[in-house]
């Protein structure tokens, strides 16, 4: 893209701003900035100006969840299906990586953070440790796809290399880029994060199929015969990835999309719960949660959203292929977002000042027909680090850990 053609873009959707300081900038800087001009998708703007209509929810109804004891009966039947799709070459593995340790107090890349006390243990080291349980159990190695962001690719795959891979074969894991969004203030107009490159953030947790598409890693799903691919998050350290056992269940119950549950640990615990909307699997978010559906009960006498979804699914990859195509829903999240004023200074703004745009996994899951929710045992597969101290922390993490007898 030459500058006339990046102005004629800007023109349409009223974005000349990022022009502003185009001459002070050097040729390199000025091919890179209508490069990205060139790149971002500027149509996700318009949103903005029906953002109320975004939120709308269908009808919330509750979806039972497979629990412990059901699991437990016929946990040899799931476990045989699942080992059998694993030595078959079936089932591939996505990390969600894209996040930097900034609430941790760290600059590194979130899976770079060491929550060891007597040693070193880096969270990306928990999370291979978890996958090589499965890997000596099956004695089948399992394709893991590593999404990062532009953010912090160089940094991720620098550290794999440098502690080599954890001890994983390297050619069984690929890395791949999120789409970034351009990030803007709430008239919709994007910020300049420097003088020469716009302000942009990952596309959220739902565009993570598109972004290996367009890395042209989906043929490697195609050559290997995979057909099921586990995603999960970077920040969950006990996070049982490949379990045999929940994609064994998915497989045999005949359903579109797994998704490991936990318990909740109050009615109003800050966790999604898998729900249906319209009759079609979902996910309600804990703040849509109403105090008629934290006290409504299932036929047990159970409370009826009681499982809160962990960012652990298993998704069919012929539904993937199926779904990738339409246009899901874009969710328009406020956030504190950097940015270079009018003189040319960087401001860091204390609180929101624009907004983020994000596609979730939620709305892939609510394309599909079937979902289930599948219970895992809370102290044993859920330690999220979200927080530097407290709840959903590097100290609880540390403690769980301990407790799964990993010497931290």
């Amino acid at each position: 893209m030459n500058l006339e053609e990046a102005k004629l873009k800007l023109s349409k959707y009223g974005q000349e701003q990022i022009l502003r300081y185009y001459d002070e900038l050097s040729d390199d800087e000025k091919v890179a900035l209508l490069e990205q001009i060139d790149k971002t998708d500027m149509e996700v703007l318009s949103a903005i100006e029906h953002k109320s209509e975004l939120v709308k929810k269908g009808e919330i109804t509750p979806l039972d969840a497979m629990e412990l004891d059901e699991i437990e009966a016929d946990y040899d039947t799931f476990k045989n299906t699942g080992v059998e799709a694993i030595k078959a070459g079936k089932v591939g593995a996505i990390l969600l990586a894209g996040g930097m340790g900034t609430r941790l107090g760290s600059d590194n890349p979130k899976g770079m953070y060491n929550v060891g006390v007597n040693k070193e243990l880096y969270i990306f080291e928990c999370l291979i440790n978890n996958l090589m349980d499965v890997v000596k159990e099956t004695g089948t190695y399992i394709h893991l796809f590593v999404m990062t962001s532009e953010k912090n690719n160089d940094a991720t795959v620098s550290f794999f290399e440098e502690k080599d891979f954890f001890g994983y074969k390297s050619e069984y894991v690929h890395f791949f880029k999120q789409e970034m969004a351009a990030a803007t203030d709430y008239e919709g107009k994007i910020y300049l994060e420097e003088k020469g490159r716009m302000a942009t953030s990952p596309n959220g947790n739902g565009g993570w199929y598109i972004s290996l598409k367009k890395a042209g890693l989906t043929e490697v799903l195609e050559k290997n015969g995979i057909e099921w691919l586990n995603v999960f998050a970077v920040d969950n350290v006990l996070q049982r990835i490949a379990d045999p056992v929940f994609i064994g269940a998915t497989i045999e119950k005949h359903c579109a999309v797994g998704s490991k549950v936990v318990r909740k640990a109050a009615p109003d615990e800050k966790v999604g719960v898998m729900c249906l909307e319209d009759g079609k699997p979902s996910i309600v978010e804990y703040y849509e949660l109403t105090k008629e559906m934290m006290d409504a009960k299932n036929a047990k006498g159970d409370p009826a959203y009681n499982f809160g979804v962990i960012l652990n699914y298993l998704f069919r990859v012929s539904d993937l292929e199926r779904i990738v195509g339409k246009n899901l829903p874009l969710h328009i999240v406020e956030k504190k977002i950097p940015y270079i004023d009018a003189n040319g200074d960087l401001v860091k703004p204390e609180k929101p000042n624009g907004y983020k745009f994000e596609g979730l996994v939620l709305d892939m899951i609510h394309e599909l027909d079937s979902c289930l929710p599948f219970e895992v045992v809370r102290e044993k597969e859920f330690a999220p680090i979200k927080n530097a101290t407290g709840v959903d922390s590097v100290e609880s993490a540390r403690e769980l850990l301990k407790k799964n007898g990993v010497a931290i």
